[in-house]
């Protein structure tokens, strides 16, 4: 019995060392990747790795909603948060996602673009009446965000609606 207690006692202490992240995917950044400029970006945001069980990132299969209905922005003690309400071309739209238009928040000449988009189904669904097709999102900025920004336009498929700052 003391045999087999100190011989299962070594197996785990030195598969302990193995170090389990290392099995699954948590080891040290490939040696190709340029560390400098991913730290650069933002340091407190941690490197993601692949490893057994991360699938890969799908690919972006939102489109632009129809038609946006609404556009109201609300002020917050940090900020604002941007609402913006449309109406999706056909039943079960989901995934809505208000998306900078250029890729980045930074506004361009004072307006900041959004694009309103929403993800459908695969499979064909009704089109239905317009109150069950109403999708709704929101976006939140902070005051830093927000320092640069006179305009903000947010676009649809069919039209866009904009709100400047008063």
């Amino acid at each position: 019995m003391k045999k087999t207690l100190t011989v299962l006692l070594a197996a785990s202490l030195i598969l302990s060392g193995c170090g389990w992240r290392s099995w699954f995917g948590g080891g040290d950044a490939p040696p190709n990747a340029d560390l400098t400029a991913i730290e650069a970006n933002n340091p407190l945001i941690p490197v993601q790795r692949e490893g057994l069980f991360r699938r890969p990132k799908a690919a972006d299969s939102t489109v632009l909603i129809a038609k946006v209905t609404k556009l109201q922005i609300d002020r917050t003690p940090t900020g604002a948060i941007i609402l913006a309400e449309g109406v999706a071309s056909r039943q079960g739209a989901f995934a809505a996602i208000l998306t900078p238009s250029g890729g980045t928040l930074i506004p361009e000449d004072g307006i900041l673009r959004l694009d309103f988009r929403v993800a459908y189904p695969v499979y064909d669904t009704i089109i239905g009446s317009e109150q069950s097709r109403k999708v709704t999102d929101g976006l939140a900025l902070s005051r830093q965000e927000l320092a640069g920004i006179n305009q903000v336009i947010v676009t649809g498929a069919q039209n866009s609606m904009q709100s400047r700052r008063r």
